[in-house]
């Protein structure tokens, strides 16, 4: 058995641990990139606590998720402010946003030498600006990975900058930031913390350490998702939403994920008005049922299909649950929830062909437990739409 375990150089979570976050910044540097993708009093604590202790900030509203150009935008920002740290605060938007302004900001040559798919794909050399990362949403768990997903409206692509060097140098997850999240916001971030404590468990990468998160992970997101969802300032509920997601990041960064997020990456670049957590929470189902099938019908001795069973048991909580009832269970918190189907989003048929293809070379499809035939992959689709 081999492999590797990194992630972000401090953690310090719990209720109230935003007010740390100045005297932190200081010991980073003095003058910081603020990427917000929040506002109203969670945003002003942040900037209080930074003003409090001397730190300048440049503030770059981040609104929808980032792509190359917005990058482009904030890397002068960088350059004409004297910015020597940056710091995320909000969604996965906001947090991938500052970890790669940060990382490109101290490497020479175009954002598109080091992206993946569709640029030169190089490695980043350098370390990057110290980073802080400080999630609001319970969901991505953005501020332990090392990467940025980065829109390309012109190719209808979203592709990620990747490195070690991108792991934030302190991650402040407090779950008191997430109490005014609305419903539909939990429902679908939430969604998303669940699929990445799911993927990672059946992955073909999947090790003894991101095992223990993901399995700390899916009993907290079983019992709580709903809750939060029904009364946000639920503080038990926030907190294990929070650890979820902070566990899902870990595992991801540190195993693989699969079909959900293969798919996830392609139909992101093309359906601009779809949250990413909406499309895993619609797609994490019928990938489940596509998975769980295939692997029973050409490899029935994988570990996967126990792995599936475990992940049923540590939902639903009965020692006998089977891999289909863990399908089921979460089918039904998407139904419960009223995730749409993404022909609400503007999918269709015709665009299947062309969305399978790329789905298939996606790089976190290369994590799917079982490598899933064009059929397989066009069912998927024909039930998610």
């Amino acid at each position: 058995m081999r492999f590797e375990f990194a992630t972000a150089n401090r953690i310090l979570f719990g209720a109230g641990m935003l007010a740390e976050v100045g005297p932190q910044a200081a010991a980073y540097g003095k003058r910081a990139l603020v990427a917000a993708g929040v506002a109203g009093v969670v945003l002003d604590k942040l900037l209080e606590g930074l003003a409090a202790v001397g730190v300048f900030y440049s503030l770059l509203p981040v609104e929808g998720e980032p792509t190359i150009a917005s990058i482009r935008s904030g890397l002068e920002l960088v350059k004409s402010s004297g910015v020597d740290l940056t710091i995320g605060i909000g969604g996965g938007s906001a947090l991938d946003t500052a970890k790669a302004i940060g990382i490109l900001a101290r490497n020479t040559g175009d954002i598109t030498d080091y992206l993946e798919v569709i640029g030169k794909g190089k490695s980043l050399q350098n370390p990057g600006l110290p980073c802080i990362a400080i999630p609001t949403t319970a969901g991505t768990g953005a501020e332990v990975t090392r990467n940025a997903v980065l829109g390309s409206p012109e190719q209808q692509v979203k592709v990620s900058l990747r490195s070690p060097f991108m792991l934030p140098r302190l991650a402040i997850v407090d779950p008191e930031t997430t109490y005014s999240l609305p419903p539909e916001v939990t429902a679908s971030t939430g969604l998303d913390a669940l699929t990445q404590l799911i993927e990672p468990y059946v992955s073909n990468a999947a090790n003894p350490l991101t095992d223990a998160f993901c399995e700390a992970g899916m009993p907290r997101a079983s019992r709580s998702l709903l809750r939060a969802c029904e009364s946000g300032s639920d503080a038990a509920a926030r907190e294990d939403m929070c650890l979820a997601s902070l566990f899902g990041g870990l595992a991801l960064a540190n195993s693989k994920l699969g079909a959900v997020h293969g798919f996830a990456s392609v139909l992101g670049g093309c359906l601009t008005n779809a949250p990413h957590g909406a499309i895993c929470a619609r797609l994490l189902p019928v990938v489940m049922e596509a998975n769980i099938r295939a692997l029973q019908e050409r490899q029935a001795n994988s570990p996967a299909l126990r792995r599936y069973q475990v992940t049923a048991v540590l939902l639903n909580g009965k020692p006998d649950a089977t891999a289909e009832d863990g399908r089921d269970w979460v089918e039904g918190l998407c139904r419960t929830l009223h995730i749409p189907s993404l022909s609400a989003y503007g999918l269709e048929r015709q665009a299947f062909p062309d969305i399978i293809e790329k789905s298939a070379k996606a790089s976190s499809t290369k994590g799917n437990p079982i490598v899933l035939t064009g059929e397989e992959m066009q069912e998927i689709l024909e039930r998610a739409l």
